[in-house]
Order: structure tokens, then sequence, then C-alpha cells
């Protein structure tokens, strides 16, 4: 089935917007959407990853590597050809095994030829795109385990079998899932860049008009995406941009004092929430077409930076959002 636009989703415009600083800057750190079912979670997830630009691999590179990267990963990459392939989007299932995600031991070749050779696994096809997990707080704890290994060093090591292999495996992780069901590991949650919230939409006028827009992409596909070409360009423009953009915004260091004063008002657990704030607006100021970060784009950036980052008080009944748009209030008027 053809993909729904991104442009054409109604609402949600935090979520939209996390995607977009992600795609911006993936060292932000990834994406995690907590909200109810059917909320467009996953839609938005593929539709931007098939909305980019296709990325350059070496031709026979099972591990996506740059043409400039030939010969370093596990594949002898012997092509002198490149070629072009769509931005990656995997899905890592519940119920997937170790060997499934982290790779194996090619068993049909090794029967065959009778000599060892490794099968990548899900991260190493997710390399340079897109990591997709549904309902990831209801993944299994040794699965988060590998995961958050991966996401820290941007490798995924596998020593088993007689196998030694190594290569790179960086990619943005996107998350979604109910708080209903069950909580997602603090050591985990903490390694996502931004988390949003989204809800079922209250408006009448915005869940008629959802029906509208589902409705006509099922009944002809092809007509709807046509429709929406246009509005998917300019997004696409806006990512193209802020991607050349990024490395020279400049940062203040009178912004840096502010992102320090507000992680510390909110009582943010450890450094990497000041971090997070600093790319976040720096990367929504490149899409926004700024050549400095300014305090605007801190303060909308900030509840999905720090939101996952509070620690728990006891004394406040509020939700951690209410605590940061509060100080946000108390800070900066």
């Amino acid at each position: 089935m053809a993909r729904f636009p991104f442009s054409a989703i109604v609402g949600q415009d935090e979520m939209k917007q996390a995607l977009l600083i992600a795609a911006v800057d993936p060292a932000v750190g990834g994406v995690m959407v907590f909200g109810d079912r059917g909320t467009g979670k996953s839609t938005a997830a593929r539709a931007l990853a098939s909305l980019l630009p296709p990325i350059s691999v070496v031709e026979d590179c099972r591990f996506g590597c740059l043409p400039e990267e030939k010969g370093t990963c596990p594949d002898p990459c012997s092509s002198g050809r490149v070629r072009k392939r769509p931005v990656p989007l995997v899905d890592l299932p519940l119920g997937a095994t170790d060997d499934r995600v982290v790779g194996a031991l090619d068993l049909e070749k090794a029967l065959r030829d009778g000599e060892k050779s490794f099968e990548p696994g899900l991260l190493a096809k997710a390399h340079r795109g897109f990591l997709y997990v549904d309902e990831i707080n209801l993944l299994e704890d040794h699965l988060v385990d590998l995961l958050l290994d991966v996401v820290a060093s941007g490798e995924n090591v596998v020593e088993r079998e007689g196998l030694s292999v190594r290569h790179r495996a960086r990619f943005v992780l996107i998350g979604s899932g109910n708080p209903e069901e069950g909580e997602l590991r603090p050591q985990l949650l903490d390694r996502f860049g931004l988390s949003v919230e989204v809800h079922t939409p209250q408006a009448v006028e915005d869940r008629v008009e959802i029906m509208r827009r589902c409705d006509a992409q099922e009944r002809d596909p092809d007509a709807f995406t046509q429709e929406w070409e246009a509005e998917d360009r300019k997004v696409l423009g806006r990512i193209a941009r802020g991607q050349k953009r990024i490395d020279n915004i400049s940062v203040p260091d009178a912004l840096l004092e502010d992102t320090a004063r507000l992680c510390i008002a909110v009582g943010a657990d450890g450094l990497r929430g000041e971090l997070t704030l600093m790319r976040a607006a720096r990367a929504l100021a490149a899409l926004n077409g700024k050549k400095t970060v300014s305090r605007a784009e801190l303060v909308e950036v900030a509840p999905s930076a720090l939101r996952h980052r509070l620690r728990r008080d006891v004394l406040d009944e509020t939700g951690s959002t209410a605590r940061i748009e509060r100080a946000l209030e108390e800070l900066f008027g």
C-alpha cells in the first residue's frame, strides 16, 4: 500500500516537529512517542523515512557503507560502483530473537560451502536510517540491553559461534508506546533525545478531516499522493536546507546559560538534558532558516527534550509538561 504523505497528517505538530529535528540532526538521539492507539505514530515515522532523498551506498555492501567507507566493514565491498537506495526504516518486532536483531552465522552457507559467514541482522539493515520499535515499552529486557549498547556506541559487536564481527550501526531510534500498557525502562528512555505525547484529537473538525483524508488515500492512493506532493517537497526542502545549515549555526553563550538554568529549575537528571536541548534547538533553528539559535527555539523544544528526564516529585502532582511550562514562565516570562 502507498505511504500516507507526511504533510497530510492532521495535527500532531509536536510529533512531526520532533521527527523533522531528528532528520536534520540524528545526534539529537531519536524520538519516543507516547500516546493513544491509532493516532498516526507509525504512519508519521514511515512517511518521513520515505520522504527523504535516497542515500549513496557501495553496490554490493550489505551493511550500507558510504562509498568512502568501502572495505571497512565485514563485507569485502569489492564493487567500484555506487548506487542509490531509499533511506531504510526497519521494524524491530517485539518477539524478535537475538540472532535476528544482531545477526548470526549464515547456516546455509556454512552447510553448503563449509565456511563461516556472517548474516547481518536488523541493526545492520537500519544503518544510516531509522529503527522503529512499536510498543517499545513491552520489549523484552535482553533486547533493551542490546539496543542500549548499540545506541551508545554506534557499533554492533557480535562474538558467538566462532564469529567475531564488528560493524557500524548508526540509526535514528524511533519508539512508540501506550503508557497504560507498561512503563519503559528508565535506562532506555534516557537514550531517546526527544519524547513527545500524542492524543486522540477532540475537535470534531479534525476528526472529520482525518476521515476524509484516510478515505481519499484508500480510494485512490496515487491521486492522493500526487495531491500532497508539492507540500511534501516543501518539507523535504526544509530538511535538506537544515542539514546544510546546521554546522554553521551559532549558539550564543547566553542561550547555553538559559539551557543550564532551565534544566536546574526543572530538576533534570544528568547532563544529557542540556546537550539534547541545545542540539534540538539548533536543529529547529536550522529548519527555520536562522543563523543563530534564539530563546524562541529553546522554549519550543524544551518540553520534548526534558519531559522524560525529570525526577519524580511526590509533592508535585502536576505532570512533567506542566512543570516545564511553569519553569519556562518563571525564568523567561
